[in-house]
């Protein structure tokens, strides 16, 4: 994550909440020929591909050895997919798993010239930001624009499509089956007798995420009430709470998703302007989430979706 925490809700508006512009419904559409081969076998992809991403349909002529990403979420299903040995430069974002080649490069602020100093066969986007898909396009670089899911669904899209532009497609489906059903079997195991309120703090400003989000929905598949949703402006999805608002609302749970990047805390918005007698702080239900999981839309999901149900847990027997 970003170390300022405005710029963070900036790129939220802009990269995460490319969740209001989306995938507009976009998935993967392999080419005749590659599936008439792998309909006849799941343990690789023939070659050409075509991906059908953000950008159009994406013919990838052989399987791509110098793969270049520049979205942490996406080099998170990369390496989950088993193409991990195929990447040789992830961008300044990318942190996991540990390890990654991670260079200066920006998907905020691409330069087509590093970048195609790598020498990619492929390069992974999330952003088309100062028009680099078409800048890359000029210099006959393959680039798949993947953006920020708005759903489960476009990102299980995504994650099957990067299975089969990079030659992993078995593996990524395993990936999108386990995911499904470890976020099926939370949800149903979810206490449904108490019905709870929260708050998900983007940063200390305060920004929040309402329900229509993508990760307002993974809350809802818990049974959660989102006090954003009542927000006067929801902007877009990700409106700016007022302290009054917040402290109105007396959310049952509190989730901050700013605790690497801001350091806070139950402690820390105990001290904000009528916040300390706050049900979720006097009853210890402020949960600090990984600011970089709460952000990302790749498999580890299912570790965000595994921290709200212990939360939610938790809060019901009390």
């Amino acid at each position: 994550m970003r170390p300022v925490r405005t710029a963070f809700a900036g790129a939220l508006l802009g990269t995460l909440v490319l969740t209001g512009c989306g995938q507009s419904g976009t998935t993967t559409t392999p080419s005749p020929a590659s599936s008439a081969t792998s309909a006849g076998s799941t343990s690789s992809t023939a070659y050409p591909v075509t991906v059908e991403a953000a950008n159009g349909k994406v013919t990838i002529a052989k399987k791509p050895e110098r793969i270049v990403s520049l979205s942490a979420s996406h080099t998170e299903t990369l390496f989950a997919i088993g193409a991990g040995p195929q990447v040789i430069a992830v961008d300044d974002q990318s942190n996991y798993p540990a390890g990654v080649p991670k260079t200066d490069l920006s998907g905020f602020k691409p330069n087509v010239e590093a970048i195609v100093a790598q020498k990619p066969d492929l390069v992974i986007v999330s952003n088309d930001i100062d028009k680099v898909v078409a800048e890359l396009g000029k210099l006959n670089v393959p680039v798949l624009l993947e953006p920020a899911a708005t759903k489960l669904d476009e990102a299980y899209d995504e994650i099957t499509d990067l299975g089969a532009a990079t030659g992993n497609t078995d593996k990524a489906g395993q990936v999108v089956t386990g995911m499904k059903a470890a976020l099926d079997k939370l949800a149903a195991n979810a206490p449904k007798d108490k019905k709870l309120t929260y708050y998900h703090e983007l940063d200390q400003t305060p920004y929040a995420a309402t329900s229509s989000t993508f990760i307002g929905q993974i809350y809802a598949m818990f049974g959660l009430t989102n006090i954003a949703d009542k927000a006067p402006d929801p902007a877009g999805g990700y409106p700016k709470l007022s302290a009054e608002f917040v402290a109105q609302a007396d959310p049952d749970l509190i989730f901050l998703a700013d605790v690497k990047c801001c350091q806070q805390s139950k402690d820390t918005l105990a001290k904000r302007p009528g916040w300390k007698g706050l049900s979720a702080i006097k009853g210890d239900q402020v949960i600090q989430l990984d600011d970089d999981i709460a952000s990302r839309w790749g498999p580890r999901v299912v570790d965000l979706a595994q921290t709200i149900s212990d939360a939610v847990g938790k809060a019901a027997t009390r």
